[in-house]
């Protein structure tokens, strides 16, 4: 069950269940794999006109890897996203609002 209190957030990839969450691990590989020269400038991108599906996918990857998940990349190109493009993106929002939402 993902625990959306600790940043978790549930996505069905090939028919199995996992939990997704960025960790700061997960924002430096996001970081990193996006070009992004600041944490600030990665979220910038995310919030603007100019979001590619490839961000997105790049989002939900680091959030699957944050989660404990083995796969890279180039495994969730190949990969059946339950519930596809909007769910990917319904998750990839949720993940980016629970990482950064101020802590109660």
């Amino acid at each position: 069950m993902a625990n959306p209190w600790t940043g978790e957030v549930a996505l069905v990839v090939d028919g199995q269940r996992h939990v997704a969450k960025l960790t700061l691990g997960a924002l430096a590989e996001l970081e990193a794999r996006l070009g992004a020269g600041s944490l600030t400038e990665m979220v910038s991108r995310f919030e603007g006109e100019a979001l590619k599906s490839a961000d997105v996918l790049a989002l939900v990857c680091a959030g699957l890897r944050g989660g404990g998940w083995q796969g890279d990349l180039e495994d969730l190109l190949h990969a059946e996203i339950e519930g596809g493009v909007l769910e990917a993106a319904r998750v990839a929002a949720r993940l980016l609002m629970l990482a950064f939402r101020p802590q109660q």
